[in-house]
């Protein structure tokens, strides 16, 4: 089954909801804000993206300057994007081992 890492605050993440109803794929919300990701987890779908940490992280809020993340190692990184899943940039639309970060939205079609 399709997922989708969803934040409903955000306009590309409901674009992917709205693109996964209007071409009538099933799927299952992740609201990865309220049930954070373990570790592993966020570690699984980078390798289904084949992305790096820093190539997932949202360099431009503001948590991520707070901490001081701009030259962190790939690993300290991936800790903060757990402790803090506002940095995971969205949304993220999994079907089994393959990942796409969905903006635009039509790069679903990528994993169907």
């Amino acid at each position: 089954m399709v997922e989708i890492l969803h934040n409903s605050r955000c306009s590309k993440s409901r674009a992917g909801i709205k693109y996964l109803d209007d071409n009538g794929i099933e799927y299952k919300v992740i609201e990865y804000l309220k049930n954070p990701l373990s570790k592993d987890e966020l570690s699984a779908i980078l390798s289904k993206l084949d992305m790096k940490p820093s190539d997932l992280v949202r360099s431009k809020e503001s948590i991520y300057k707070e901490l001081n993340l701009k030259d962190v190692d790939e690993d300290t990184l991936l800790e903060a994007m757990v402790s803090n899943p506002k940095l995971i940039e969205r949304p993220i639309v999994i079907n089994g081992n393959k990942a796409v970060v969905a903006r635009p939205d039509s790069e679903i079609d990528k994993v169907l």
